[in-house]
């Protein structure tokens, strides 16, 4: 599991001075760059210079209690799937004053190659660190083979 603590800023919220639903998609991948940041370079080296992308194909999302603006969220970021070319990402949202879950997230994503966009095997580098965050109760016998 990798932690990021976020403070919730103004712009985040709506009318009723709540986190807007969408905002919690944006916290996902800001969660996700931090993911990446034992890889030499960083989520903007594997993207910019490596040109491999990791594009959502399906999220999904629960939303559990508000989450406000001033408050702080600590997003929990696990992996609970591993492919040969694709992932799942787990982000677990809670509100860091009372430990309270304010929303989690999945997130499937596949390994892409950004110049010709076709989905590509991971990079062995990525594989690993991906491996070090599996959720070993979400991980069947074999995961890592499966596509």
């Amino acid at each position: 599991m990798v932690p990021l603590d976020r403070p919730i800023k103004f712009e985040d919220v709506d009318a009723a001075n709540i986190v807007f639903f969408a905002r919690f998609l944006n916290y996902a991948h800001e969660a996700m760059e931090r993911f990446f940041a034992p890889l030499e370079g960083g989520y903007a080296r594997l993207i910019l210079e490596r040109r491999i992308g990791l594009p959502a194909v399906r999220v999904e999302a629960d939303y559990a209690a508000p989450a406000r603006y001033g408050e702080t969220l600590r997003i929990e970021t696990s992996v609970v799937h591993l492919g040969r070319r694709s992932a799942t990402f787990r982000y677990r949202m809670v509100r860091a004053h009372d430990g309270v879950l304010s929303a989690e997230l999945r997130h499937t994503v596949v390994t892409t190659d950004l110049v010709q966009l076709v989905s590509v095997p991971m990079p062995d580098d990525v594989r690993a660190l991906l491996r070090a965050h599996l959720e070993s109760e979400q991980a069947p016998a074999g995961a890592g083979q499966r596509a």
